[in-house]
């Protein structure tokens, strides 16, 4: 539908190919639409949920700035779920670029993956497996690190 909207019908974009950064955005959208709106639904809910808490109430009547209670209590404690979230979406991300890459033309892992399944070439499909483990194994990583770094308390034995 993007393709067909911004590419065909309007001419904004490039319908597919690589090269210039026009050719990135219809891709990037595609991936990140669907991810993007589960990520704010999801820091909506918990920061009407965090804003509602008594020690958001006990900041504020202390007389720190709206703003600063917002950003510095609220905002920073509704980034664990966010956080988890976004690690595990990673897996998805991965699976949405091998429909992307083969609809956009984009020469990537995914059109590589989808060429060796095609061709029964099984060592670089292992590959390419491998490859998208580590990364998926990074991002957890990467999620637990931040964890500890946004809150002291969480500690891992």
């Amino acid at each position: 539908m993007l393709i067909l909207l911004f590419s065909v019908s309007l001419g904004w974009f490039p319908v597919s190919g690589r090269g210039t950064f026009a050719h990135l955005i219809l891709p990037a959208v595609t991936l990140a639409t669907g991810i993007a709106a589960e990520i704010t639904r999801l820091l909506r809910s918990n920061m009407i949920e965090i804003l509602n808490q008594d020690y958001i109430r006990t900041a504020k009547s202390k007389g720190i700035r709206n703003g600063f209670v917002v950003y510095k209590h609220a905002f920073r404690n509704s980034l664990i779920p966010l956080i988890t979230i976004t690690a595990l979406q990673t897996s998805t991300v991965v699976g949405g670029t091998l429909i992307t890459e083969t609809v956009f033309s984009w020469p990537g892992l995914g059109q590589l993956l989808i060429q060796a399944v095609n061709t029964r070439d099984m060592a670089i499909v292992q590959a390419c497996v491998f490859v998208i483990a580590i990364l998926v194994i990074l991002m957890n990583l990467l999620a637990d690190i931040l964890y500890r770094l946004l809150d002291p308390r969480i500690k891992y034995d």
